[in-house]
C-alpha cells in the first residue's frame, strides 16, 4: 500500500445542549474560568483548563449525563462556587473520616450533569 499524508487532529471537542447557550456559556466561564474563543446561537466554544467545550443552542433543558469531569484543587470551594453559579448537586456528596469529599455529582444551568473531583490527599 502506498502511503498517504496523515489526517492532522487539530482539537477535539466535548459538546454540550444548552436551551440558554448564554446562560450555559456564562455557567462555564463563571465556574471554571473558562475562555470564550468563539460565541454565536447555533455554535459557541469555551476554553477551560486547554479542553475546548462547544455548546449548541437549542437544548431542551432536560437532564443529560454529558460524562465530563473537572479536577479541582478545593470541592467544598468549588461546590459553594457551583450554587453561586446557578448549578446544582444531583446530590450532597459524602465526607466522612473514612472516605474524605473528594466528588461531587453536579448539574449545569441547562441540565448537563458532571462530575466535579478532587485528588485524594
Amino acid at each position: 500500500m502506498g502511503e498517504s499524508a496523515a489526517m492532522k487532529v487539530e482539537k477535539v471537542k466535548y459538546v454540550l445542549w444548552a436551551a440558554d447557550w448564554e446562560r450555559c456559556l456564562e455557567f462555564y466561564r463563571t465556574m471554571f474560568g473558562g475562555e470564550i474563543s468563539f460565541k454565536m446561537e447555533v455554535w459557541s466554544e469555551i476554553v477551560i483548563a486547554g479542553a475546548t467545550i462547544g455548546v449548541h443552542g437549542g437544548g431542551e433543558g432536560k437532564r443529560t449525563w454529558t460524562g465530563l469531569s473537572f479536577q479541582v484543587d478545593d470541592l467544598r470551594e468549588g461546590i459553594v462556587k457551583l450554587k453561586e453559579c446557578g448549578g446544582d448537586l444531583t446530590a450532597e456528596p459524602n465526607d466522612t473520616e473514612e472516605d474524605p469529599l473528594h466528588l461531587a455529582m453536579c448539574v449545569d444551568t441547562e441540565g448537563n450533569e458532571f462530575m466535579m473531583t478532587m485528588k485524594r490527599r
